[in-house]
């Protein structure tokens, strides 16, 4: 090892310190300060670690922490990026944090969440064993572009690792068009046709034509959005045949999953520790990620059914009646916590929480994308909307205009007050925050109720 790295590593490692004893979490700027001083310290510090990559636009969180808890069941020793900080420098942070001061990491496994866009730079360096990318959808126009974009950000990235198997979601016409070029191993997981109630037409779509020939997608069943059992009728692109396979659905709850899965020719009843139909994939996914790993089928089923939740995915919180917490962050994921919400069979409160900042993504025009327009299928459940952030009075708006009555609908910008009212409400409470107002609202619910940080 090089004195750059020596000297990046101790540098980072008396950041962390000074940030946590200041309670600022030091999730990525300890790693930023490293990276500067040695930009190829994750390649040096990441070596010998066997590593799954999550990257894909939504779901990454959720599926890393099921992930952790197979390692969990396991016995190994592991690192995560367990706060989500999933750009170069949070992946850096966490790789020195575990590792000695001559860059030898203390940890067998890792599993590290990485941005979509910063996967054509980490995958490189990371050198991962497995890579799992969970769909692609249109996400933060104004960061990512179109979905093409990201798209070819993984590709770039993937180039550099041509060892690594891949897991890609076979629904997703773009996710599994990653195996068309490159010559890594690859192989698919995917819900099969009948295991859900296929929609007659997409109620959004980021992947509307073929992307070989441009031709109109013709879908043999959809799940949501453009994910299903997709086929080109000029070219013959079409969806792959899943290995890790869910065939059957037994039971969507509000607080979990039963299904039977498909794994290599065998069939095992799972329960899934999360609600909602996109946990289903992020749960297929992490079975295939684990199991090309080398990880035992029994911890991988031990663990999607005992997981925890990860930081503001279906979080849970003891306010009011029981308040969960539900990151959305475009239309594709917004829908799908509205379609849990049409589930939900008891009175509760909803709060939305829209922020435009840059972590965000600026551009909030995807409010209008999204179909509000369930809300008033979710009446007399739904006893009233509280909307919050930085663009409170856009989301008034949009849900007005989405067929809510005015009456039903206040603001509430302040977070203090906001948790001091949810306090005294007996219903459910359900948070639909973007990212920076999960970061702001999460500290006023921790001083609260207690809890941990958002990096534990």
């Amino acid at each position: 090892m090089n004195i750059r790295a020596f000297f990046a590593i101790v540098l980072c490692k008396v950041l962390r310190f000074l940030s946590r004893l200041l309670h600022r979490g030091g999730t990525a700027m300890p790693g930023r300060w490293a990276v500067r001083i040695c930009p190829n310290l994750l390649s040096i510090l990441a070596g010998d670690v066997k590593t799954i990559a999550v990257t894909g636009t939504n779901g990454k969180t959720s599926t890393s922490r099921m992930i952790e808890a197979a390692f969990q069941e396991e016995g190994v020793s592991y690192l995560i990026n367990r706060s989500g900080a999933n750009l170069m420098s949070g992946i850096v942070t966490e790789f020195v944090m575990n590792s000695t001061l001559t860059g030898k990491c203390r940890k067998e496994y890792a599993v590290i969440e990485c941005d979509e866009a910063a996967a054509r730079t980490v995958f490189g360096q990371l050198r991962p064993r497995v890579v799992l990318v969970t769909n692609l959808f249109r996400d933060q126009l104004d960061r990512y572009g179109e979905v093409t974009h990201t798209l070819e950000n993984i590709r770039i990235g993937l180039q550099g690792v041509p060892d690594a198997i891949l897991c890609l979601n076979a629904d997703c016409s773009l996710t599994a068009s990653l195996a068309r070029d490159l010559p890594n191993r690859a192989v698919f997981y995917g819900i099969e046709k009948g295991a859900v109630p296929s929609r007659e037409k997409p109620e959004i779509s980021d992947a509307t034509h073929c992307i070989r020939c441009k031709t109109e997608y013709d879908y043999d069943y959809i799940t949501y959005a453009h994910l299903g059992g997709f086929r080109c009728p000029h070219c013959g692109y079409s969806r792959p045949e899943a290995i890790y396979a869910v065939t059957q659905i037994h039971a969507l709850r509000s607080d979990g999953s039963t299904v039977t899965m498909r794994i290599h020719g065998e069939e095992h009843r799972i329960n899934i520790n999360l609600p909602a139909l996109y946990n289903v994939y992020n749960a297929a996914g992490a079975m295939a990620a684990l199991l090309e790993l080398g990880i035992r089928t029994d911890s991988a089923v031990r663990a999607l059914a005992e997981f925890r939740c990860g930081f503001g995915r279906m979080e849970q919180f003891d306010i009011g009646g029981g308040t969960r917490v539900m990151l959305v962050k475009n239309p594709a994921g917004c829908n799908q916590v509205l379609e849990f919400l049409q589930d939900v069979k008891e009175e509760y409160i909803l709060v939305i929480c829209l922020n435009d900042r840059g972590a965000d993504g600026t551009d909030v025009s995807w409010i209008w994308d999204a179909d509000f327009e369930k809300l008033p299928a979710l009446l007399p459940n739904l006893k009233h909307i509280i909307v919050s952030g930085d663009r409170a009075a856009d989301m008034h708006v949009r849900i007005k205009y989405a067929g809510i009555d005015e009456a039903m609908i206040s603001e509430e910008r302040n977070y203090e007050a906001l948790v001091s009212r949810l306090s005294e409400c007996r219903e459910p409470i359900f948070i639909m925050p973007t990212y920076t107002a999960l970061l702001d609202l999460r500290t006023v619910i921790v001083r609260h109720t207690g809890g941990s940080e958002f990096w534990e």
